[in-house]
């Protein structure tokens, strides 16, 4: 019996050896910068619309009320820091009178996976802004680096004629609808670049032969006229 005693406790270390992958399991939080980034798709597709209404109202009462009632920013960014510091203020106040305890706060901070996903996201969207930059006047065709050009040109106008919280304002509500806009109709619009690059292509192909004959005209000519020398000698 003594013996028995003595075998049963080794059933105890299996338990800690199963408690331990699953605390290393338990890590995979590093998913969230994907669903940090998958929060951009899914305001463009308009599958959060509440987020989305919210992000209209917000950038529609903020250029409102400083470019229509002319307040400044620092005093708008005041009042909603002022209306928060209040509401924190209430808030803790009455959660102390009612379970008599200070509010747990340790869950206020930035992870240090959101903090290098954010970063990593940055890092990411620079090196794709670079490489389009490269792909689109060294390896594209000719009229996407026209179209390039002129769509900045276009920009560099608009600019001068709006400040930067109309520009971003315009932003925020053509990055919201028009991707909608082109989804529903998706069709008709690859249709339509369809037929702008065949038109562009055979311009292009155009210029290029029109472009060459004259070239093979004036070296027919500097020929002749060599010629013309050689007999006049």
């Amino acid at each position: 019996m003594s013996d028995n005693w003595e075998l049963s406790p080794p059933p105890s270390p299996p338990k800690v050896l199963v408690d331990l992958p699953q605390n290393e399991s338990s890590p995979p939080q590093v998913v969230h910068p994907q669903n940090e980034s998958d929060l951009m798709k899914d305001m463009v597709t308009w599958r959060r619309k509440q987020l989305n209404v919210f992000t209209l109202l917000a950038a529609t009462s903020a250029w409102t009320a400083i470019e229509i009632y002319q307040y400044n920013f620092i005093t708008i960014t005041s009042y909603i820091a002022i209306a928060a510091a209040v509401c924190l203020f209430f808030w803790g106040n009455i959660h102390r009178l009612l379970k008599k305890e200070a509010p747990d706060l340790s869950e206020l901070e930035i992870s240090e996976e959101a903090a290098i996903g954010c970063a990593n996201s940055v890092r990411r969207k620079c090196e794709e802004g670079v490489r389009l930059m490269f792909r689109v006047s060294v390896e594209s065709e000719w009229f996407v680096f026209a179209g390039a050009v002129v769509s900045l040109y276009l920009l560099s106008l608009l600019a001068g004629q709006f400040d930067l919280l109309t520009l971003f304002f315009m932003g925020v509500v053509g990055g919201l609808t028009l991707p909608v806009i082109y989804a529903k109709n998706e069709g008709r619009i690859r249709g339509f670049g369809e037929v702008v690059r065949i038109k562009s292509r055979r311009f292009y192909s155009m210029a290029e032969d029109k472009f060459q004959m004259m070239k093979n005209k004036i070296t027919a000519a500097g020929r002749g006229k060599e010629i013309k020398e050689k007999k006049m000698e």
